[in-house]
This record gives structure tokens, C-alpha cells and sequence, in this order.
């Protein structure tokens, strides 16, 4: 399963991956979040529209192709959750999830069957970037007590093995059991952006194991990377360009939700005074260096509290930043 937007040309690239793998793959179900690029007119041409069968370049075998176009972006959280919910209801066993931006190998898909099992609840390729270096912050375990991230990255030492037990994958190459999704449900929509994959992978660990496979890799090229500019003099607090900001309101909201949930109450309490003042005092730093010092203090401020609120209005960022929101 591929959720996609606007990155038709690596679309592509990821699609013709699939296709070749060397493990049964039965269908390929593309989630369109709304794209403006020419998408659908291209996966027509290339033969992928809804109910199409193409057939794998190495043997022939037969795959569907599932098209599902939504009427607007309901960014990775929504589009996950739909082709999940899809693939669910299909009856497929398995449903591996990626980004459009990945690039799985020929024996990606195989190198993970291998070790499913009734007791497993997902299985894990290594995210790898195009240099084949690890990408460690996408795979690791849970560390709810930390004030820096919610995922303890893996190290080199994790991988040596066949096999590796963790607490967290990204949804880049993830092979979920559906038994596990008939007992959870499904990745929440509303968290739209960020830390969807953390939630969903604390309620598939109350299923079973999440297995990484080291020696099954899937690349992926980022291609979403870049929003931020440089960092602040003599720190390392990331300067978010005005017009990108509203993209870190839905990491801030989600993660203070969970953190709200498994950190225990006085180390929360004292996450959260630590994370309002300096993300308060870095935006006005960045705003004064830019523009808008306190709107965007005020937009972080209003993630943090609506993370604590449990409120998931996803357009509100925009509001806040475009001067619509006062509230």
C-alpha cells in the first residue's frame, strides 16, 4: 500500500518496485491524498487505474491495482488509515505500507515473510538512504521518560543479528498482520501529520512482536526533507520558513497527546514547562530574525495546548498563521 501527493515521478519509481518483487504480492493499492501534479492522469497512462491487473516483470504473476483517489488531502495519517482500512476489508492477510518516496528492493517484500508468524504483529524492512547509510531514527524503542524523543533509535549494534525485537517502525516498510488490525483497528486519521506511527505501533505491540529484518532493506529518498533553513546562532533550534511553520503544528499537538498518555505526571509536568518556554522563546527568536516573532509563538503555544486537550482540528494551523484564527 502507497499513500501519495504530488510526487508523481517517484510514484512511479516506487510502483515499478513493487511490481518486481520477488515475494507473492497479490495487489498494490495506491492512496491519491488529493494531488494537484497530474497523478491520476499519469497512473492512467502507466496503466495503474483502479481494477487494472499488471503483471510482474520477473514472472509474469498477476497484481491488482487498487486506485483510491480522496476528495482532499488528509495528509499520511488519513491516507494510511484508508488504505489499511481497504485492504482490511479486501481480506489480505498482510498489508505492507510505504510512502511514495520508498523504493523497495526486488527481495524486500520475501525477506520479511520469512519470519512472519501468528505471534507477530508486524514485520520491518531497515530504512536505508540512497548512499545506504541506516536511517536508525525510524526504527527503535519506546523511551516515553526522555525529554528529547519518544523512540530510542536502533544503533549498529541492534543489527548484527537476523532478527531484532523493537517498539517502533515508521510506516516506510512496515508488514502488518491483519489479525493484529482486526484487534486494533486502524491508524487514527485525525492525527494528519506525525507520530501516527508511534500510536499506531504502541496498540500493535499489545498484539504481538514487531520484528526489524535487518538484512531486508527498502530505500528511502526523502524527498519531503528541506523545510527547515539553518538553525539559530550558537544553537541548534531548526528556523522554519514562515509559510512551512504550520507543518509543525500536528508533530507538537501529537506527540504532547501521547506524552500526556505514557509519561508519567510529574515528569510530563515538567516536559511540557520545558518544551512551552523554549519553543515559545525559539520562535520569537526565529520571528524577530524573520518575520512575526509573536504569531508564531503563539501558533506553537496553541499545539501544545490542544495536544493536552485532545482536540484534532487539523485545519487550525493555518488559521492561526494566516491571521483567521481568534480562538
Amino acid at each position: 500500500m502507497v499513500v501519495t501527493y504530488n510526487r508523481k515521478e517517484l510514484l512511479m519509481e516506487c510502483l515499478e518496485a513493487l511490481r518486481r518483487q520477488t515475494g507473492p504480492l497479490d495487489a498494490i493499492y495506491i492512496i491519491d491524498n488529493a494531488s494537484t501534479d497530474g497523478t491520476p492522469e499519469l497512473l492512467k497512462s502507466r496503466g495503474y487505474q483502479d481494477g487494472a491487473v499488471v503483471e510482474s516483470p520477473l514472472d509474469g504473476r498477476e497484481i491488482i491495482i487498487r486506485y483510491v483517489r480522496l476528495p482532499v488531502n488528509t495528509g499520511g495519517a488519513g491516507g494510511f488509515h484508508e488504505g489499511v482500512r481497504r485492504a482490511f476489508s479486501d481480506g489480505y492477510d498482510w498489508i505492507w505500507l510505504m510512502d511514495d518516496d520508498a523504493e523497495p528492493l526486488p527481495d524486500s517484500l520475501e525477506g520479511l515473510l520469512r519470519y512472519a508468524g501468528d505471534d507477530t504483529a508486524a514485520l520491518a524492512n531497515l530504512k536505508v538512504s540512497p548512499d545506504g547509510r541506516p536511517q536508525y531514527i525510524h526504527r527503535g524503542f519506546f523511551d516515553f521518560n526522555s525529554f528529547r524523543r519518544v523512540v530510542r533509535p536502533v544503533t549498529d549494534d541492534d543489527l548484527r543479528g537476523e532478527t531484532v525485537e523493537i517498539d517502533h517502525a515508521s510506516f516506510v516498510g512496515i508488514l502488518i498482520n491483519s489479525d493484529s488490525v482486526r484487534r486494533i483497528g486502524f491508524p487514527r486519521r485525525e492525527f494528519f501529520l506525525h507520530y501516527d506511527d508511534v500510536e499506531y505501533c504502541l496498540r500493535l505491540r499489545s498484539t504481538g512482536k514487531i520484528i526489524l529484518v535487518p538484512g531486508s532493506l527498502i530505500l528511502h529518498k526523502e524527498a519531503a526533507a528541506g523545510n527547515i533553513t539553518g538553525s539559530l546562532p550558537g544553537s541548534r533550534i531548526p528556523v522554519v520558513p514562515y509559510d512551512k511553520l504550520w507543518l509543525r503544528y500536528y508533530g507538537i499537538r501529537n506527540q504532547t497527546w501521547l506524552r500526556r498518555k505514557e509519561m508519567g505526571r510529574g515528569r510530563f509536568f515538567i516536559f511540557m514547562i520545558r518544551a512551552v518556554l523554549l519553543s515559545a522563546a525559539a520562535q520569537i527568536i526565529a520571528g524577530i530574525i524573520t518575520e512575526k516573532p509573536f504569531r508564531r509563538a503563539r501558533f506553537v503555544l496553541s499545539a501544545y495546548v490542544d495536544g493536552l486537550r485532545g482536540r484534532f482540528d487539523n485545519e487550525k494551523p493555518r488559521r492561526i498563521l494566516y491571521g483567521s484564527d481568534n480562538q
